[in-house]
């Protein structure tokens, strides 16, 4: 059995807790004018249609002239990897994604390609031989 826990008649008043500091709230970004330094200016025309489930393969190693974001988004994509899951591996939101992949793509760095859609009706030759071969059992 455990004793009771003693409190105090008269509770000492405790300090006022500090403010929390002063930042960037749940959700923002700390400097927004950074997207746009990421993104680059809009001065070409971008005519990449991406989608969120395009796959993304890097084709070359970065260049010694490369952005951070460039480099990352590289080294990611030795093997397939969505626009989406880029986007969060990065921290970057799609739209700036997209652009540095459309800069890339023009580049001739990486290639996208649709996903790979299966049917949704099997072959029907197919589900007779695996028929047949199960009744042979």
């Amino acid at each position: 059995m455990t004793p009771p826990q003693r409190r105090r008649r008269y509770p000492k008043e405790q300090p006022p807790s500090p403010p929390p500091p002063p930042g960037p709230g749940p959700g923002k970004q700390k400097n927004p004018e950074r997207l746009f330094v990421v993104a680059g200016p809009d001065g070409g025309e971008r005519d990449g249609d991406l989608d969120l489930v395009a796959l993304i393969v890097a084709r070359a190693d970065p260049p010694p002239a490369a952005t951070p974001e460039q480099s990352a988004l590289l080294r990611l994509t030795t093997t397939p990897l969505s626009v989406a899951e880029l986007s969060a591996y990065l921290n970057l939101p799609f739209s700036v994604i997209t652009v540095l992949l459309t800069d890339m793509l023009a580049a001739g760095l990486v290639t996208a390609r649709a996903p790979i859609v299966r049917q949704t009706v099997a072959d029907r030759s197919i589900l007779e031989a695996v028929m047949h071969g199960l009744q042979r059992l």
